[in-house]
């Protein structure tokens, strides 16, 4: 649900899930997400589904609309037009529930920006929560954590932020906070799902076993740039906005980013500019924008997994940011989709090993 350009969706096949159907109503974000997924039927708008007209399936993912969460928007939180959009995944869930007789779905990951705990003065994360479990949650003192639990008697529900710029490749350079719900209806494997470890090495050598070849190639690239790195710096352009706006010029100045530092969030109003230039050499320097493939990288995603929709015709530069802005980073979201097919493929094993 709220699929947007099928990130829950490629993140499942990546680790060998099949996606059944999907819900969305961005024309540009179905033409992307048909292109890639020419199987998965398309529902369209989520306030007309009901569970009893589709094929029950093991998990559900939504990311709903952050607009009214995000400290970007209004901070109307579940009572925004966008935001509350929860309030029917949660009413189709409970739906699907109820005519699979408590079979389907199993999981359920829901994702939103980390705002969500602060909107409501902190009352609607509770109510997400409660909305979730059924049950009452109390209130933190302060504020809410970045990681936690809410557990009854046949469920488990375990929420965290999980960065972007943490996840995947080190191409991944982007900072991403987002919070991520992860909801089992079947036991108590949301915990090792959600806070599973994360291998910090690609590969099982330790550090001090590294071949002399990774060594090599390293030195092959510096020598290959004639051995000049270039300086990379993200402009916080909200922050360059507002340090303008108030004529601060200790916030306008403190916008440039450090040299090569993860860019910030992508957004979908506009693209990130940052400056690039060889030291000694900065008067052939530049400041630009990023391109839309340089953001589906920034993502996670594969170079120009947005150009094209599902009648091959190129997206517009545009409408591509705006998806990409929107969507969701796709090492985060394999984190989680492995994880639960880990436990889901334990789960069948034990079941066939007690026949």
């Amino acid at each position: 649900m709220f699929d947007g350009i099928g990130v829950f969706p490629l993140a499942a096949r990546n680790v060998g899930i099949n996606t059944i159907w999907s819900s969305e109503i961005d024309k540009n974000a179905i033409s992307i997400s048909k292109r890639h997924f020419p199987e998965v039927e398309q529902l369209g708008d989520i306030t007309k589904l009901r569970a009893k007209d589709l094929k029950p399936v093991d998990i559900i993912t939504f990311g709903s609309p952050c607009q009214n969460f995000s400290t970007a928007g209004d901070l109307t939180g579940l009572t925004g037009e966008k935001s509350s959009l929860f309030h029917h995944a949660i009413r189709f869930i409970k739906e699907m529930r109820y005519v699979t007789n408590g079979k389907y779905p199993t999981f359920v990951i829901w994702e939103n920006v980390c705002g969500a705990f602060v909107s409501g003065d902190r009352m609607d994360f509770r109510a997400i929560l409660e909305s979730f479990s059924s049950t009452q949650v109390p209130m933190p003192k302060l504020k809410w954590a970045n990681a936690g639990m809410v557990r009854g008697r046949e469920f488990e529900l375990c929420w965290r932020v999980l960065d972007a710029q943490y996840f995947g490749e080190p191409k991944l350079l982007q900072r991403r906070k987002r919070i991520f719900i992860v909801f089992d209806f079947g036991g108590f494997r949301s915990h090792k799902i959600l806070y599973k470890p994360k291998d910090l090495l690609k590969y099982s050598e330790t550090i001090g076993n590294v071949k002399d070849k990774d060594t090599k190639s390293n030195r092959r690239d510096l020598d290959k740039a004639g051995r000049q790195i270039p300086n990379i710096r993200p402009f916080q352009d909200r922050q360059m906005r507002e340090g303008a706006k108030r004529k601060n010029e200790t916030i306008f100045r403190s916008s440039f980013g450090k040299s090569n530092e993860p860019f910030p969030t992508l957004l979908a109003s506009n693209p990130i500019m940052f400056a690039c230039w060889v030291e000694g050499k900065e008067e052939e320097g530049c400041i630009r924008y990023l391109t839309p493939v340089e953001c589906e990288r920034l993502m996670g995603l594969p170079d120009n997994y947005t150009k094209y929709g599902a009648d091959g015709k190129v997206i517009i530069d545009s409408a591509r940011y705006k998806a990409l802005g929107n969507a969701i980073a796709l090492p985060c979201v394999e984190y989680i989709m492995s994880g639960i097919k880990e436990e889901m493929l334990t789960l069948d094993k034990k079941e066939q090993e007690s026949g």
